[in-house]
């Protein structure tokens, strides 16, 4: 992999992949090959397609971000319309003119697909495109870029259903290899090193013909209730407490009777009942029975009936079976 450099400022209407195809030679080892994997960041991406906007960055975070996930301080960590669960919903404060900031591209893999198809216009050669981001990890210091976007790559590699040297079968092995490839990119690129671009090369196999551009980034996103951590740990209480039901669904489907028991006795010392689909709680006093509608809640359960505070009737919420 290499970046080059010399890349120029760039501006709303400016051809991302001209300006790539300008600061590689025409012919050699370093000029585009059929099977290379063009690397983009999506800060130039933005600037191309007139994504700088003035205004505090707050107020920009505020429009980019679907749901708040977690704060901390000064700190925001958000959702955004593309899925991407992102510190400041992706806005971007940096490398702008003062009083700016950047906002990620509408769509990014729409923005992959074009790039893709210009440089096959001006190169003649099939490649992959990934437009990259920074982002944080939720258990570990520092942050690695990912692709945001992605045309013509294979984003995952599944494993499951094979063998390992040892013959144990392979369940859930599914490398993110659009991300692997944004992390390792971001290397060659340096944070201030002005290089926006990189080219990946020896991994054709992972590249997908002219005409398939595959399902893009957005594959590598997991939806609201698939994704354990739709919350920070402060905010799933806080929420929880709140019972919006337009929440709900960032819990995850109903929970099994027997999990939900289990959960009602470590945190209330209340025991539960199952009678077929429903659940029947002793919880003794109004307190009790309004914390176990909050647990059941959490847990994608609802409250059919309670009854003088003493017992709680709990089902599946049918919205989330």
């Amino acid at each position: 992999m290499w970046a080059p450099d010399g890349a120029p400022e760039v501006a709303a209407g400016d051809d991302v992949a001209a300006i790539l195809v300008a600061l590689l030679p025409a012919d050699g080892p370093d000029a585009i090959q059929d099977g290379d994997i063009v690397m983009v960041t999506s800060k130039v991406v933005a600037k191309a397609e007139g994504r700088v906007r003035p205004g505090p960055r707050e107020d920009a975070v505020a429009e980019e971000t679907v749901r708040v996930v977690a704060r901390r301080g000064q700190t925001t960590i958000a959702r955004t319309r593309h899925g991407l669960t992102m510190a400041a919903a992706g806005v971007d404060g940096s490398n702008v003119a003062p009083g700016h900031v950047v906002l990620l591209p509408v769509d990014p893999d729409a923005s992959a697909r074009a790039i893709r198809r210009r440089l096959t216009e001006l190169t003649g050669h099939v490649v992959g495109v990934v437009v990259t981001d920074t982002a944080g990890r939720a258990w570990r210091e520092g942050q690695t870029d990912i692709a945001v976007g992605a045309a013509g790559v294979r984003v995952v590699e599944d494993f499951a259903g094979q063998e390992d040297g040892h013959g144990n079968p392979l369940v859930v092995t599914a490398p993110a290899v659009a991300d692997e490839l944004a992390s390792a990119a971001e290397l060659a690129q340096g944070k201030l090193g002005g290089r926006p671009f990189a080219v990946v090369r020896g991994r054709a196999d992972l590249v997908l013909p002219a005409g398939d551009d595959g399902p893009g980034a957005g594959a590598l996103v997991r939806s609201d209730g698939a994704d354990m951590f739709g919350f920070g740990s402060r905010e799933a209480v806080l929420r929880a407490l709140a019972a919006d039901p337009g929440d709900a669904p960032v819990y995850g489907s109903a929970a099994l009777a027997a999990e939900l028991a289990d959960a009602l006795a470590l945190a209330l010392g209340v025991s539960a009942v199952g009678t077929g689909d429903r659940l029947v709680v002793h919880a003794g006093d109004e307190l009790t029975a309004w914390a176990v509608g909050v647990a059941a809640y959490a847990h994608g359960w609802e409250v059919v009936a309670s009854e003088s505070g003493d017992t709680v009737d709990l089902r599946p919420s049918p919205s989330l079976t």
